[in-house]
Formats: structure tokens, sequence, C-alpha cells
């Protein structure tokens, strides 16, 4: 899908450096800061126009949220929702998804979001799906061990995105091949989960974490003695 042009925002964004974060790699490590409160970091990639992550903020007011999304044009819109109705617990920064372990120290982030990502159907281009394994190397990072939450109208990216992650050593812990039909409560949708939700289309979730292999292979020593 082809992108429109918003003439005003960068000059936006640039504009309005408490909101979106420049120079997000200096707050490596110490990220806290740029919050009013120390609490749990839970980021979005691919945060889109901000419907989701927003929502999440409002919700959920004991954890700080940092929206990451590298289009000028489709970041504007977080902006403008966020400086017409601030939140002191979500932020925004403007950075590409492949330089996450640069931006966040081990053990920084609690939770990463992944909603509606681009699905990147053709086979050569499968390491830009952000289920790749060379993205969850940096997800398992950040998050020391931490978790995903992931969600598509795609078919084939979820079944791809299953399988990435039982190869890397993840462990599910809540799938839906249909979410809008299930017992799941409190979704909040994103504008695109809406507009395919409305046209009948499927919704698939996935919640799954990492495992730390070092602590298993210790449990396991010490059952053995």
């Amino acid at each position: 899908m082809r992108l429109r042009n918003v003439p005003h925002a960068k000059e936006t964004i640039n504009n309005n450096p408490h909101y979106v974060i420049p120079e997000p790699k200096d707050h490596r490590g110490s990220w806290q800061q740029i919050f009013e409160k120390n609490q749990p970091l839970h980021i979005e990639v691919g945060m889109g126009r901000g419907r989701f992550l927003y929502g999440m903020a409002q919700a959920n007011p004991q954890i700080n949220y940092l929206g990451i999304e590298k289009m000028d044009s489709v970041l504007i819109n977080a902006l403008e929702r966020l400086m017409k109705n601030p939140l002191p617990n979500l932020r925004l920064v403007r950075v590409d998804a492949e330089q996450l372990d640069e931006m966040f120290a081990r053990g920084e982030v609690d939770l990463v979001y992944l909603n509606f990502s681009d699905p990147w159907p053709k086979k050569k281009h499968a390491k830009r799906r952000l289920t790749h394994e060379n993205f969850l190397k940096q997800y398992e990072t950040i998050t020391d061990f931490g978790a995903i939450h992931f969600k598509t109208d795609n078919r084939s990216l979820f079944e791809y995105s299953l399988m990435s992650m039982a190869n890397y050593g993840m462990k599910y812990d809540f799938m839906s091949l249909d979410l809008h039909n299930s017992e799941y409560e409190g979704n909040i949708m994103t504008e695109y989960e809406a507009r395919f939700s409305k046209k009948g289309h499927p919704i698939y979730r996935l919640e799954a974490h990492f495992v730390n292999q070092v602590q298993i292979c210790q449990t396991m020593l010490c059952e053995e003695e």
C-alpha cells in the first residue's frame, strides 16, 4: 500500500521532542528517565497510527509505553493524538526496528507488541518479517527472556511466526485463530484490526515468551542430584 505524503509531518515531529524522543540511542539503559514514573516498559514495534498503544496507555497507567515507527507520514497520526490528549506514560520514537538492540540495554523492556506487521510474502524477503529469527534475537536480548504479543489478519504470516518462535525455542502462552470470537478479554484494536474485522477477516493472536536455556539446564542438573 502506498503511503500518502504528509508535508508537515517531519517538521511537526522535530518540533515536539517531548513526545517523539530524538536520538533514541542516547537513552540506551536510561529510558525510565523520560517518563514521570519508573514502571514496566512495553514497546510496540511498527506502531502505525497509534490507536492500539494509546488505548493501552490509557487503560494501564501503571505501565510505560513506547511506540516505535520509522515512517513520518504514519507516526504523525500518533503524535497528533498524543498532543491533543497527553498521557504521561506514552512516548514515541522514529527509528527502524533493526536498531532495537542499539536502543535498549539488556532487560530494559518487559514486553514487545507486534501488531499487523508487514507480511513480506515473498520468500526472499523473509528476513524482513518482524518475527524472523534475527528480530527474535533482539527481542530476547532487550527483554532478557521476556514476552511477545503478536496479532495479524494474515494466515501465512501467523503460521510462519508460529514456526519461527517454536524453532527459536519460545513457549506459547496464548493462541487464537479467531480472536474476536474467543473468550479473550481486554483486547484493544489497531486501525487495521478494526478495518479487517469489519470485513469479516479472522484476527489471529499469539502470546509467547522466551526460555532461558541456561536456567533450564541448571534446574535439570539440580533435579538429577
